[in-house]
């Protein structure tokens, strides 16, 4: 399904009759293939775990533009669940598809997701800085004192939480509730594999002026119980990416990501539950242009 208000498409829900779809995400469409999914990134954009009901221009297109970037970028680090995301390499049953999976579709290896959200903070925002003021900790990890809102911190922290379903809100968990949910030993991996790949993320973004003050990951175990890197990576949905040539601490920071749109919901007072408001035109194109500066600027591709 597209609305057409605007001069490109926007795709906020996919209909492949042919195909077995076999769940939708906040803003992903899955189709089952087997030993396979194809995950179809949509425009749809969720925020407060609640989804919008317009979509944003080039969004599914930015989010799987990125994470091909990245999955490239830290193969080295830890295998992923990516095969590839050019259309001509998808299963035949894909082909009359094509226009439609063009830029926003990755074939991807079937895992068993773990039940937790891979979180690093290199600075202190969002949930994490709710979190200080009221314990000068996050998730059970004790913070020095007297940090502002949008602090860098002295090192990069792990900071899990669980995984609900759309409409329901993640929590913030320790690290020895997240190991007691999925074992020790790999509740230390994904901790080691999260931050080497945001510290070494984080230090590439800088250079091209972007400062990634947190992100999720998540992981999965494949038939052979290997662990596997998989969903998006390192997106403007996953991820606060703040210009670093506007970087204030001591208060919330401009964005290259859904943040605008989380102001503007704050700005009015939304309570964060369904159903979601409407969004004004020129806070849908103005977030449609961040996602595509961070594009830009991060793999050098454009869309338009």
């Amino acid at each position: 399904m597209s609305t057409s208000s605007f001069r490109v498409p926007v795709v906020t829900q996919t209909s492949f009759p042919t195909l077995t779809l076999t769940g939708r995400g906040k803003v992903r469409d899955i189709y089952d293939f087997g030993d396979s999914l194809l995950i179809v990134a949509t425009d749809r954009l969720s925020a407060y775990d609640v989804v919008m009901q317009q979509g944003i221009p080039f969004k599914g297109k930015v989010l799987t533009q990125i994470s091909d970037f990245w999955f490239e970028q830290t193969q080295d680090v830890t295998a992923n669940h990516l095969r590839s995301s050019i259309v001509y390499d998808f299963p035949s049953a894909c082909k009359p598809y094509w226009n439609d999976l063009e830029q926003r579709s990755m074939l991807v290896k079937k895992t068993k997701p773990l039940p937790i959200e891979c979180v690093v903070r290199g600075f202190i925002s969002g949930s994490g800085w709710i979190e200080y003021k009221e314990t000068q900790s996050v998730c059970g990890i004790k913070l020095p004192p007297g940090l502002v809102e949008s602090d860098r911190l002295p090192e990069p922290i792990f900071t899990p939480a669980t995984k609900e379903v759309v409409g329901k809100h993640d929590e913030n968990i320790t690290f020895e509730r997240a190991a007691s949910m999925i074992g020790k030993d790999l509740a230390e991996r994904v901790r080691d594999i999260s931050l080497e790949i945001y510290t070494r993320a984080a230090a590439t973004a800088e250079q091209k002026g972007i400062i990634i003050a947190d992100t999720k990951m998540e992981f999965g175990l494949d038939e052979k119980g290997e662990l596997i890197l998989i969903d998006e990576l390192l997106t403007p949905d996953s991820s606060r990416f703040w210009p670093k040539d506007k970087y204030q601490p001591g208060k919330g920071q401009a964005s290259f990501d859904k943040q605008f749109v989380r102001d503007y919901l704050n700005s009015i007072n939304f309570n964060r539950k369904p159903p979601a408001p409407m969004l004004p035109e020129d806070v849908i194109f103005k977030t449609s242009a961040l996602y595509l500066e961070a594009l830009k600027r991060l793999s050098g591709k454009t869309l338009v």
